[in-house]
């Protein structure tokens, strides 16, 4: 018996959350997966709200309803496209170790989960907790930023540095493009085009097309001056990319791009859903 996709989705009841359950719920509907909500309640907010006259047992209370809530509305709009099932669970601890657990008890395929994206960029790209839950998850992490609402993405753009894994990771985003007929653009940027990187493209060509049977895939080389971030996210603009998409393993492009290089221009980044896949 094969088992149901399990996505989880962190909310904190802040806009970018609620538009991450969104998300949550129309993967949810494509993949027939059962969707598990988790709060992680912040115990000096609440202690703080508690100071007055409603104690920190009522709050827990109200927070638990508002949990509910969201799912009787979820449950309302997708278990009748798609969705299997949509329940909530209120898990006191460490925001992201805690986010983590529930995730590895639920045997979780997909975390998805908001990031505040530019109001965060002094501190982080894409949010502190998010870059630490993309860091430390062993499953793959979709982030939605603030404003970002739900539309069905017309093109997937994954960032290759050719790695053995991408037969892995293209294979995750045909699944996906497909319940969309989207397509797909892999795409390798650099600063200036060498023949290593030409052969490189050629034989990473070669070796996807038998493998992938997709029809609406691209192969794309690109050289800009800037640096590879921004030569990226050139591309995305250009070639009207709707998902971002990287591979984040120890050796991966994904360090390079946004450890390393992400300069405070790259703003479309931060304002489109970003996909960021694991392997093994």
């Amino acid at each position: 018996m094969n088992k149901t996709f399990t996505i989880i989705c962190p909310t904190d009841f802040s806009e970018c959350s609620l538009n991450a359950i969104e998300y949550a719920a129309k993967l949810g509907e494509k993949y027939n997966a059962d969707l598990f909500l988790v709060h992680v309640p912040n115990k000096e907010d609440y202690q703080k709200l508690s100071s007055g006259t409603i104690g920190i047992d009522d709050q827990y209370g109200f927070i638990n309803k508002k949990l509910q809530n969201l799912v009787q509305t979820v449950n309302e709009e997708s278990l009748t496209k798609g969705l299997k099932s949509c329940t909530a669970e209120f898990v006191e601890g460490k925001t992201v170790d805690t986010i983590l657990e529930f995730a590895e008890s639920k045997n979780a395929d997909l975390i998805v989960m908001g990031t505040e994206g530019v109001n965060d960029f002094k501190k982080n790209f894409i949010g502190t907790r998010a870059s630490k839950v993309v860091d430390r998850s062993s499953v793959d992490v979709f982030l939605i930023p603030r404003k970002v609402y739900f539309k069905a993405p017309r093109k997937f753009v994954y960032a290759t540095d050719y790695l053995e894994e991408d037969k892995i990771a293209v294979q995750k985003i045909v699944e996906l493009a497909g319940f969309f007929e989207s397509e797909i653009d892999i795409v390798h940027v650099g600063t200036k085009i060498k023949v290593i990187d030409k052969s490189l493209h050629l034989t990473m060509v070669q070796e996807l097309k038998p493998f992938i049977r997709y029809e609406k895939i691209n192969y794309v080389l690109k050289s800009y001056r800037d640096e590879p971030g921004l030569g990226l996210e050139n591309y995305l603009i250009t070639s009207k990319g709707d998902v971002l998409v990287t591979l984040s393993t120890k050796k991966s492009w994904f360090d390079q791009l946004f450890a390393q290089n992400l300069s405070r221009k790259m703003s479309y980044f931060i304002n489109k859903p970003f996909l960021v896949l694991k392997t093994a």
